[in-house]
């Protein structure tokens, strides 16, 4: 895997990031680079400015543990990008993993997922894979996020929803903490799976589409998405504050179960009770109306 340009941009825009006085360092006079200097992060890792500058340039394979990991403290990397790092110097490794095999649009979760899912009925549960498109949900899922299904084209998709969907400002009120995440989220997966044509399709649509999802993806910043709140407007029952937790499957590498509930005896709760009464209701009439439709083609 050629990731050389993707490892040089992610360096070089982390040491931009870093000021001199962050890492203990005086700022001195004359500066001609944002950030620290190579000579800089060089020191602080522990090894020769030639070496750090050929690892900046994208030539990391046969990096050491022990080396990625001191140019990650040096430049003041969190968890995700660390973990980032050791993505983008093992899809260099000759003995890389294999590509994925599984296609989005072929997988479909087994019974056992989808009773497990159905049974969660005090909050949306969705499972998504890394490039966000929603796999599996159950009623409240596909009542919260009505809007991403009835985009055209399937599966449906929460990242092609947030940037090319109108709806997508009123449903996120903070629109623009919603689209820095997802952004993330998928150069983070990128990383971790850089064989994924699905996913590289996916950003070169946006990329083409969006300019602010081209200007966010130049960023190169990633994150672990694991567990908080957020905060959402919809658009049958109003605002609502949810928590939520995100569980990396262990029986499917590379997808999250992910459910979203609501503070007990919240306003955001009763918002939640009243969407699934709405989801009961909706369902009855599309089985109401099915059964119609069947009966006039089955005729007398």
């Amino acid at each position: 895997m050629d990731n050389r340009a993707e490892v040089r941009e992610f360096l070089t825009s982390r040491r931009a990031r870093v000021q001199p006085a962050d890492v203990g360092l005086p700022p001195g006079t004359n500066r001609r680079v944002e950030g620290l200097r190579r000579s800089e992060v060089a020191t602080l890792a522990g090894v020769s400015v030639e070496y750090y500058t050929k690892l900046e340039r994208g030539a990391i394979r046969g990096a050491s543990p022990e080396i990625l990991d001191a140019i990650a403290k040096a430049l003041l990397f969190d968890d995700a990008e660390r973990a980032h790092l050791f993505d983008l110097a093992h899809a260099q490794s000759p003995v890389a993993r294999p590509p994925r095999k599984r296609s989005s649009r072929s997988w479909a979760p087994h019974p056992g997922l989808q009773w497990m899912l159905d049974a969660v009925t005090g909050g949306p549960a969705f499972v998504r894979n890394g490039r966000m498109d929603l796999l599996a949900a159950n009623a409240l899922a596909r009542a919260f996020y009505r809007d991403v299904y009835d985009m055209p084209g399937q599966p449906p998709n929460i990242a092609r929803f947030t940037f090319l969907d109108e709806r997508a400002w009123q449903f996120y009120p903070d629109w623009d903490y919603f689209a820095e995440v997802t952004v993330a989220i998928l150069r983070t997966e990128a990383g971790r799976d850089p064989h994924n044509k699905e996913l590289h399709d996916l950003v070169g649509e946006m990329c083409t589409r969006s300019d602010e999802f081209r200007r966010l993806w130049a960023s190169h910043d990633v994150r672990h998405h694991g567990t908080g709140t957020k905060t959402f407007h919809h658009p049958i029952v109003g605002e609502m504050t949810l928590a939520y937790e995100g569980l990396a499957m262990e029986a499917e590498p590379g997808l999250t179960l992910t459910v979203y509930s609501a503070e007990p005896g919240s306003t955001s709760a009763e918002r939640m009770a009243l969407l699934a009464s709405w989801a009961v209701s909706e369902d009855q009439d599309r089985s109401a109306s099915a059964d119609s439709e069947s009966s006039v083609h089955d005729g007398p």
